[in-house]
């Protein structure tokens, strides 16, 4: 009987504990690298500052960016930095930058910022890109520089030109980053060159679109919707698809006062505009 009695409870502990392992829910754990691959490492004495992507690779166009900066002595990463950019193109003759946005702290992450900047060019076997990070740590001033690997774009993601105002602008496709056969959300950036180093927010244009496939007689799509500028500072908009494969996006640039600065109206004789991005998927 005690026999009995032993296997009884010992059976009912068990089904007891498997019915609570069942029932709990193990929270996944969040790391401060979700997503994100390692594109390189730039040092100095103290620091080594690490940039990080979703592809762990930067390309022509729009590139957002993580940042992670970890002391060399004690191999911790710090917490409390602040931290600014500057990319730099060395052409033959000249050098410029690009733009580029603020580096905030990433939301719920102790150790990562985040940015974003817009290669207008890519490198060639002469001309290159460098990028400086300067940093304050508990009042403390630190700069780091590395060449940074910049190949051009599959497709043509970011545009620079002069408008007819003189001025020289450059727009960047950020979304949609992974297309699909519908309405999709399209972003951009719009920027001027206000000189060689400096490239600020353009606002309150309008940029008009109309997507076409050429291979498909230059069709277009239903239901686009012009991208006008939201609060973020970006230029969002309606972007329709209606079949997979190569699409030209078609642009014009008004300004305020919804004057044509570059591009022009797709017609049977005016097959593409002056200035466009591309999409294929």
């Amino acid at each position: 009987m005690k026999i009995l009695k032993y296997t009884f409870l010992f059976l009912v502990g068990t089904m007891l504990s498997c019915s609570s392992d069942d029932n709990t829910t193990t929270a996944p754990i969040v790391t401060e690298l979700d997503g994100l691959n390692k594109i390189q490492e730039i040092t100095n004495d103290t620091h080594i500052v690490e940039l990080y992507s979703a592809t762990g690779t930067l390309e022509q166009g729009y590139n957002a960016i993580s940042v992670r900066i970890k002391d060399k002595t004690s191999n911790e990463y710090e917490k409390n930095a602040s931290i600014t950019w500057m990319p730099v193109m060395h052409m033959t003759s000249m050098m410029h930058s690009c733009p580029k946005s603020e580096i905030t702290k990433t939301a719920s992450k102790e150790t990562l910022y985040n940015g974003f900047i817009i290669f207008q060019m890519a490198q060639n076997d002469t001309e290159y890109w460098d990028l400086k990070v300067d940093y304050s740590i508990a009042d403390i001033d630190y700069t780091a520089t590395a060449v940074v690997n910049i190949p051009a774009s599959a497709k043509q993601r970011v545009t620079s030109f002069m408008g007819s105002d003189s001025k020289r602008y450059i727009v960047a496709m950020i979304e949609p980053n992974g297309p699909k056969v519908a309405t999709n959300d399209v972003t951009f950036g719009l920027y001027k060159m206000e000189n060689m180093m400096s490239f600020p927010v353009v606002d309150n244009y309008k940029i008009k679109i109309d997507p076409r496939m050429p291979s498909m007689g230059n069709h277009s799509s239903p239901n686009n919707v012009d991208l006008t500028q939201s609060t973020d500072k970006l230029y969002r908009g309606k972007l329709s698809l209606t079949m997979t494969g190569y699409w030209k996006i078609n642009l014009q640039l008004l300004n305020e006062l919804d004057e044509v600065l570059k591009g022009e109206t797709i017609t049977e004789t005016t097959p593409a505009s002056s200035i466009y991005l591309e999409l294929e998927f």
